[in-house]
């Protein structure tokens, strides 16, 4: 499904971002993944290599244009395009609001919206002269309906939403398609290690009757990133099983 397309997913090295590396490459894309540190990205790079599948890695400040310009400069020289776009990289919170700084609602906001904007913007010029090119961002299910505490993720992930929605009109005359995939409960490291007790009445509250698999979600990147969809800019796909607040 995506075959000679050139691919770039922030936040590959773990979870649903390593899980979309491993589908795009069963579907014959070129992949470049992003992760935060060297070790990471080299870790898995090397997962990736020792079942069967070969792609190069960069760990970038995300926060730092100039980096991102320079690489995005690299991997266009390198492969002649840049198709596709997976905005992922991003990071949670659970404080409520009496317990969290300023700073770290800064730092929320930081990688899960200014980094996504910065990875867009110096992609963007390339898509544009090619007349053609696909971005996908990762919304959450709590964009949507709210969490309890940790107001910063949701808050980030709703400009998200507000992003991936006007990018959509405003590219779309270059032929570039924006969307988002807003997850539920999806079984990663982090929900992977939380107590039976806290995570079977999750399941129960969901009607499909279980938590979503990293695959899921690469599956959804997948249509949306492929010609299948491509009608389709300006929405925000809700992959959770069903599940409401």
């Amino acid at each position: 499904m995506l075959e000679n397309k050139v691919a770039i997913i922030t936040g590959g090295t773990r979870g649903i971002g390593l899980e979309t590396v491993r589908v795009f490459k069963e579907n014959k894309a070129e992949v470049i993944l992003f992760g935060s540190k060297e070790e990471t990205v080299n870790h898995a790079i090397n997962t990736l290599k020792e079942e069967g599948y070969q792609v190069k890695g960069y760990a970038p400040d995300l926060n730092n244009l100039k980096e991102l310009e320079t690489i995005m400069k690299e991997i266009h020289s390198t492969y002649g395009s840049i198709d596709i776009v997976v905005n992922n990289a991003g990071i949670s919170a659970k404080k409520s609001i009496e317990e969290t700084t300023q700073e770290e609602f800064e730092s929320i906001m930081n990688l899960n919206v200014n980094a996504m904007f910065n990875t867009t913007k110096a992609v963007v010029p390339y898509m544009k002269e090619q007349k053609n090119g696909v971005i996908l961002n990762t919304s959450s299910m709590v964009s949507i309906y709210g969490q309890p505490s940790g107001v910063g993720y949701p808050t980030s992930k709703f400009a998200v939403n507000g992003l991936t929605k006007s990018l959509a009109r405003e590219l779309a005359s270059s032929n570039i398609r924006v969307n988002a995939v807003a997850p539920g409960i999806t079984k990663t490291d982090m929900v992977s290690a939380l107590p039976k007790e806290m995570i079977e009445p999750l399941i129960q509250s969901i009607p499909l009757g279980r938590i979503g698999e990293p695959r899921d979600i690469a599956n959804a990147f997948l249509f949306l990133a492929s010609d299948m969809a491509s009608y389709i800019s300006g929405i925000v796909l809700s992959v959770d099983g069903c599940a409401r607040s």
